[in-house]
């Protein structure tokens, strides 16, 4: 039976956290890229109680001059039912 994989929410913070110091970037200056008014959306990315949007993954990713896959994480997920 497949498997539909599930987000490591904590396990992908970590990795946006470990890419913006590869990157240079501070939070605040990642606030500037998205033009948030407060860091508190990428402090709850890094420490996985959130889950940026698609397009933010998608800007993060070239933020960080990386693939999608690069920043999400994945486990084993749940059982798919009625797909064979």
């Amino acid at each position: 039976m497949n498997r539909i994989p599930v987000i490591d929410m904590t396990a992908t913070g970590r990795n946006i956290g470990r890419l913006r110091r590869e990157a240079g970037m501070t939070v605040r200056q990642l606030q500037t890229v998205f033009g948030f008014s407060t860091p508190q959306a990428i402090y709850k990315w890094q420490r996985g109680d959130a889950m940026p949007t698609l397009d933010n993954i998608v800007a993060l990713a070239a933020v960080f001059g990386v693939t999608v896959e690069d920043i999400l994480v994945f486990r084993d997920g749940v059982p798919a039912r009625g797909i064979a």
